[in-house]
């Protein structure tokens, strides 16, 4: 199927759609009228600049002919100057239309769950994951998203063994999807008498924040455990059973929270956390067949798959994935993430677009 006849079963599509939209049937379902409007949205560029397209090839065609008939030097030249703009323009039209036609992501729109921890390198591997967390903490403010901190476990030197976030706009996973994975750190740290650099590393998962609707999880799958809190955060800690952890048994997964004084409260937090994990477990077990057949550049989003690197002497970031390296590594931990982010996101359209 051409590029042509994509574009014609999109446009029939979009008119039964506005057909359905002024069906006082349909105006009654509030989920369906929801989600056929939300379809319209999604396919009104598509078929808008497909008219254009239509428009653009009519008038080739008539210059085509123009050009067959006998014409006098002076309208022959001003034909294969308009013939060649509307050429060009007829070339930009189908390249816009090839991309519009990559199917979307659907969780492109979503919110995220973060988890940034430290991994291999003691102390140094916490003290970078504090970093990272900073880093998506500017990242997010530049983009004028919201950020919570749903859990964190703090260490012994003021950082973070590990943290769990929240960050909220518009379209945060269209954004942070890529990051996921483990990101390597090297630089001397403050405690080395020696002046050698140290490599460590922390890990990110970025996941994509789910509606109750969107997963199917029986409570009955949940065993719910309540216990005394721990750790610094005042005198409720060690008096109230606060504390709430989360078990999903077909899956294994385990949430546990305690930030909040609130038993309701943790639970609510750790309920958010479950529902984006097992979702994440079921669409990664049922993407892993496609992942085994076509091997992506920009990476399986394997947890423990090296993505980047943080270079503090020679002040550079290199991402492994696009073999993309900036030497403006103060500017990168302070959110300037857009260069690296907008190039992931042009290679992922590549590869999309070549898998058409």
């Amino acid at each position: 199927m051409d590029i042509f006849e994509q574009l014609e079963h999109v446009d029939l599509r979009y008119k039964e759609i506005n057909s359905m939209l002024s069906d006082p049937e349909i105006t009654k379902d509030t989920n369906k009228l929801t989600a056929l409007s939300k379809e319209e949205g999604e396919l009104r560029e598509t078929v808008q600049e497909f008219q254009k397209l239509k428009e653009v090839t009519k008038e080739l065609q008539d210059i085509e002919e123009m050009l067959n008939e006998s014409l006098d030097p002076e309208m022959k030249e001003l034909a294969e100057m308009e013939q060649e703009e509307m050429a060009a323009e007829k070339e930009a039209l189908e390249e816009k239309l090839k991309l519009l036609l990559i199917p979307k992501d659907e969780n492109d729109g979503k919110n995220i769950i973060m988890e940034i921890r430290g991994a291999a390198g003691g102390d140094e591997a916490q003290l970078f994951a504090g970093d990272l967390f900073h880093m998506y903490q500017k990242y997010a403010d530049h983009q004028g998203w919201k950020t919570e901190i749903l859990e964190a476990s703090s260490t012994s030197i003021g950082d973070f063994k590990e943290i769990i976030l929240s960050i909220s706009g518009k379209d945060v996973y269209s954004k942070l999807k890529f990051e996921s994975g483990a990101h390597r750190v090297q630089r001397i740290p403050e405690t080395e008498s020696q002046g050698r650099v140290h490599t460590s590393t922390a890990t990110v998962v970025a996941l994509p924040e789910v509606e109750e609707v969107e997963v199917n999880i029986d409570p009955s799958d949940i065993r719910v455990d309540i216990y005394r809190a721990s750790g610094a955060g005042g005198q409720h800690v060690n008096m109230t059973d606060s504390a709430v952890r989360l078990t999903h048994e077909p899956t294994g997964i385990i949430v546990a929270m305690q930030d909040e004084r609130s038993q309701l409260k943790n639970r609510e937090k750790a309920m958010k956390v479950l529902r984006s994990r097992v979702y994440d477990y079921y669409e990664r077990a049922a993407q892993a067949e496609v992942d085994a057949e076509r091997k992506s550049t920009i990476g399986t989003g394997d947890r423990s798959e090296r993505i980047r690197t943080y270079n503090y002497p020679q002040g550079r970031v290199t991402d492994h994935r696009i073999n993309l390296t900036v030497h403006k590594l103060e500017q990168v931990l302070d959110g300037d993430l857009d260069e690296i982010i907008e190039e992931l996101s042009l290679q992922s359209q590549v590869e999309r677009l070549e898998g058409l």
